[in-house]
């Protein structure tokens, strides 16, 4: 699995969101972008990650930046879990994990002695122009605000 550092240009995207509308990483030049990712929409820790996110969203933009979150949910599964949670950002469906696998956060994961495949809790921090500020693999739900914080400031 490759991974991304800092510096690095930020591999380009285009996916669908709960509303149907296709967003790029092109559409934030000129933004700060918070992109996540996380495992499936409506589950205990990606609730907590959106939430938080959620939360400090106010605080974000007024940092400059954007959010993004991405998991291989179907679009209306997504939609669903931003009704039940006000999210209001966009939360992009990757459902063939090629945008994850991009940003080396699709990897063997092991649950309840069962090995699989799946999405690895990561935020980035991408710059105006496109390259990483901070990568944090492996991220809890609770520190993804607070790791991008800690760059914005």
């Amino acid at each position: 699995m490759a991974t991304l550092r800092v510096g690095d240009r930020a591999p380009s995207f285009s996916l669908v969101d709960q509303n149907g509308r296709t967003v790029s990483l092109a559409d934030f030049k000129g933004t700060k972008l918070l992109l996540y990712f996380y495992p499936k929409a409506d589950t205990p820790g990606c609730t907590r990650q959106a939430c938080s996110v959620r939360d400090a969203a106010e605080l974000l933009q007024q940092a400059g930046a954007a959010v993004v979150g991405i998991s291989p949910d179907r679009p209306e599964d997504q939609k669903r879990f931003d009704d039940k949670y006000d999210l209001h950002f966009p939360l992009l469906s990757d459902p063939d994990h090629k945008v994850a696998e991009a940003y080396g956060v699709w990897g063997k994961k092991s649950l309840y002695g069962k090995s699989y495949e799946g999405i690895i809790r990561s935020s980035f921090l991408i710059d105006e122009d496109g390259k990483v500020l901070q990568v944090t693999y492996g991220v809890k739900p609770e520190d993804t605000v607070p790791k991008a914080q800690e760059t914005l400031a």
